[in-house]
């Protein structure tokens, strides 16, 4: 397996880290942003769209990070990061949606404001982290992971933008259970942090 990433993408980030608790054997391949290089004929051939992650497997190609989450999970029989009981696979599908929804247009955007120079208003981006931040804090009262006991690929998706949350400004000290939830996610064996820029609360 091959995974295209960039070092400072949360998206990139969960891919990696998932495959890293997984304990799966991949090449790291890191895409150069800033020379566009995710914008190259060649790079373009494996994933239109011009974004990072990619997933290469022996000619298997898959982008989107939530999507390379779903097909590692199923490529190696992980019921217990993916499972197949409907209604708690329905659960899972619903993080994701907020991971790819309420997550982008919250914590992540008010980060890409910071890290990369983004065009969003600060004021409203940040309001939008918030908002989702009380809901997993309410989500987390009574449970350690997002979906139960045990941590799934909801868990994974959600992660790599809520811990760099404060390189957009966004204050993590109001939200304990996330605080505690990020800790258990940091202590899984295979854990692999989201490499840190000092941004916003950081700076």
């Amino acid at each position: 397996m091959k995974l295209y990433v960039h070092p400072l993408s949360g998206h990139a980030h969960r891919a990696h880290l998932f495959l890293s608790l997984l304990g799966t054997p991949f090449e790291l391949v890191e895409v150069d942003l800033g020379a566009r290089a995710q914008k190259s004929p060649e790079f373009l051939k494996l994933n239109r769209f011009g974004q990072v992650p990619v997933l290469d497997d022996d000619g298997t190609v898959i982008s989107d990070s939530n999507a390379i989450l779903v097909y590692v999970a199923k490529k190696r029989g992980r019921t217990d990061w993916l499972p197949e009981d409907a209604a708690a696979a329905a659960k899972v599908q619903r993080w994701l949606s907020v991971a790819a929804g309420e997550i982008a247009y919250g914590p992540a955007a008010a980060r890409l404001i910071t890290v990369f120079g983004a065009s969003f208003r600060a004021d409203e981006v940040i309001a939008r982290a918030h908002r989702i931040l009380a809901l997993l804090e309410a989500e987390l009262t009574d449970r350690a992971f997002i979906v139960g006991d045990g941590p799934t690929i909801a868990d994974v998706a959600l992660y790599s933008y809520v811990v760099n949350a404060p390189e957009g400004n966004v204050d993590l000290a109001g939200y304990p259970h996330v605080r505690a939830w990020l800790s258990r996610i940091e202590s899984l064996d295979g854990f692999v942090p989201f490499q840190k820029t000092a941004t916003g609360l950081r700076a």
